[in-house]
């Protein structure tokens, strides 16, 4: 595997996702691969790029949210960036709390109901 450039394949074992992602993923601009006839190479700053919307898509980031913030580094630099971070970091993890509470009370209704037919059955069994 090249370390300054990676082939379209390399770049998909790499970041373990499909050939469909890595594609989509260029499409929507996210990565602009240099290419040469019909292969792609993915340089560091790709590399970079890719690791950012893998850490942002384990975060339940969507995928146009990490493209406008990946245009602020281009257009506005890096302390824009940060601070564009802090404010995505910040409604994202309110978003998981959200979800959690969420999750937390399923889970629990779930319980109980499962407890509750539980003692159904022994009380009539």
């Amino acid at each position: 595997m090249s370390e300054t450039r990676l082939s379209f394949k390399e770049m998909c074992a790499r970041f373990d996702v499909t050939p469909r992602t890595l594609r989509y993923y260029e499409y929507i601009e996210l990565l602009r691969p240099d290419r040469e006839g019909r292969s792609r190479y993915f340089g560091p700053r790709e590399v970079a790029r890719m690791t950012l919307i893998m850490r942002g898509r384990k975060f339940g980031i969507k995928l146009e949210d990490i493209r406008q913030w990946l245009l602020i580094y281009e257009n506005e630099g890096t302390e824009a960036q940060m601070r564009a971070f802090i404010d995505m970091a910040d409604r994202q993890y309110a978003e998981l709390l959200d979800q959690r509470s969420q999750l937390d009370d399923a889970m629990n209704e779930l319980k109980s109901l499962r407890d509750e037919t539980a003692g159904f059955l022994e009380k009539s069994g």
